[in-house]
């Protein structure tokens, strides 16, 4: 069982005449809620808009999580060469379907889908850093040289949603440090990190390397290159 009929009318009606104080860059608003069975699992989606006129978001819901606390959370920034093209030249694809996959066997959880392509640079500067990465650059030099930081993300968004839906505190699914400092940072109370074990291949090993080396992710790209694991519970 997802969020109740009645709730979620209250939800969108909370919605319906918000504004953000801190201004349209930040602020998302609920426009629209419904069922959506699929291959992970029971699932509902909620649709975002974002009054910066920029990029709608998603959240994909399963289970019950209005005003609960130790809500499983993957925040995911789109991919669309990895999501829907499964581009072996990242982890992201892996990530998306392993946390949909663990989470829709939980009691409830959320992937908040952010459209922040290629680390917030957007799809063409992603695949200029890709010709870049192609002649020898990493992934952090290729962003540099572009004149972009090696990672243009905000996760305020993403703060935002799940204050739309009253989630108190969350179980962050992530290897990355700097996405839950922001998160932190936004106001999100964040309990417990969960690692997503997603061993390296042969065409990523490299680019998992540097997030590793020069990001912080907490990665372990020596591992051996077999089936994606579904996420293990570590404390942060």
């Amino acid at each position: 069982m997802g969020i109740p009929p009645a709730t979620v009318d209250r939800l969108l009606q909370e919605n319906r005449d918000h504004e953000c104080p801190d201004g349209p860059e930040v602020c998302v608003r609920l426009v629209a809620y419904a069922d959506l069975p699929s291959r992970f699992g029971e699932y509902q989606v909620a649709a975002f808009w974002n009054s910066g006129g920029r990029h709608d978001h998603a959240a994909f819901v399963h289970g019950d999580v209005y005003d609960q606390e130790a809500v499983p959370v993957r925040i995911h920034s789109e991919c669309l060469t990895g999501d829907a093209i499964g581009s072996l030249r990242c982890d992201c694809r892996d990530q998306l379907i392993a946390s949909l996959e663990w989470i829709g066997q939980q009691e409830r959880g959320i992937v908040v889908y952010l459209r922040q392509e290629g680390r917030g640079i957007g799809f063409a500067n992603k695949i200029r850093a890709y010709q870049l990465q192609d002649s020898g650059y990493d992934t952090v030099q290729a962003n540099e040289a572009l004149g972009f930081r090696p990672d243009e993300r905000d996760y305020g968004l993403a703060a935002h949603i799940l204050g739309s839906l009253h989630v108190r505190s969350i179980r962050i699914l992530t290897n990355n440090p700097q996405k839950v400092e922001d998160l932190q940072r936004h106001g999100v109370q964040i309990v417990d990190r969960i690692p997503l074990v997603i061993p390296p291949n042969p065409n990523n090993r490299a680019y998992l390397e540097t997030k590793r080396v020069k990001m912080g992710h907490l990665l372990d790209v020596e591992q051996a290159e077999e089936p994606v694991e579904a996420p293990r519970d570590a404390s942060r």
